[in-house]
């Protein structure tokens, strides 16, 4: 290896998962719901590069940027009000996407410690997975599903700032100290994300991260992926006041700090069209016959 080339990441021992767009569809149907309001009153639907900037992010934030290009002639109250009567009507219609049943369980053959990380607040999570017990109560612990309104997670520090996988990765250290088992370091961690928000949230937790975008959101990244993975493209400015830096040193030593992104190329995250036939080799996670 080259004196000046930062070490490999290492094995993951943990996978801490987006649920919206990643484990089941809901994308869609936020879609169709926000499609049928936007027809209902006369406007286009809503294009990809707005769709972009709200994915991943809580709600009240992803609300301001739909609102302000939406300039739909209603208050944004009753904008609310319609977009949640579709969503009763829609998010029980949610399915796993695929690959992802399969992931999970073989995650869960290999050891692999596995937490929920969404934007979605109480009410509409119940609402997406109260009728898929067998994917969100079979390989997610209550005490391990951390959600957009934890109040735990400070104001306006949801993703793409790093709270919620810092918190979630919390969780399992917090099972594991009980168990006495050694805990989990961030750069052991694998997020999973669908939305540029998201992987810039893993990256700034120190985390190594798996990027499985729509094919209509990597359309609108074309050329800049690179930039994604390495949680570059600037959404999140906070940490940039408080004047972070990475040394020489930190890179040679592969030392990740929390709440810097990453790097162009520095083999801490993936970009991959779905989650069939994930590479567990890739990720140094072994077989339950080689562990």
């Amino acid at each position: 290896m080259d004196s000046k080339t930062p070490p490999p990441p290492p094995p993951v021992r943990a996978a801490l998962f987006d649920m919206d767009g990643l484990l089941i569809d809901s994308e869609d149907y936020y879609s169709i719901c926000t499609n049928t309001i936007l027809e209902r009153y006369g406007r286009p639907a809503l294009p990809w590069s707005i769709k972009a900037q709200m994915q991943g992010r809580p709600g009240p934030q992803a609300g301001q940027i739909f609102q302000a290009w939406a300039e739909l002639p209603i208050s944004f109250d009753q904008f609310m009000k319609e977009q949640s009567q579709l969503q009763q009507e829609f998010f029980p219609k949610t399915q796993p996407l695929p690959g992802v049943m399969q992931l999970l369980e073989g995650l869960r053959e290999r050891g692999v410690h596995m937490a929920l990380a969404t934007s979605s607040h109480r009410v509409n999570f119940k609402l997406k997975s109260s009728h898929l017990p067998h994917l969100f109560n079979e390989y997610f612990k209550d005490e391990h599903k951390v959600l957009g309104d934890d109040p735990r997670i400070p104001p306006g520090r949801g993703k793409p700032a790093p709270d919620i996988y810092t918190l979630a990765l919390s969780t399992l250290n917090k099972t594991l100290e009980a168990q006495g088992e050694q805990p989990i370091r961030p750069e052991e961690c694998l997020v999973f994300e669908d939305s540029v928000p998201g992987v810039e949230s893993g990256r700034r937790a120190g985390m190594q991260v798996v990027w499985v975008p729509y094919e209509g959101l990597l359309k609108e990244y074309a050329g800049r992926e690179k930039l994604v993975l390495a949680g570059l493209t600037g959404e999140h400015k906070e940490d940039e006041e408080q004047q972070l830096k990475r040394t020489e040193a930190d890179v040679l030593s592969g030392k990740r700090i929390v709440g810097m992104p990453g790097e162009l190329d520095d083999g801490w995250a993936r970009l991959l069209n779905s989650l069939e036939d994930f590479p567990y080799e890739t990720f140094g996670i072994k077989s339950s016959a080689q562990n």
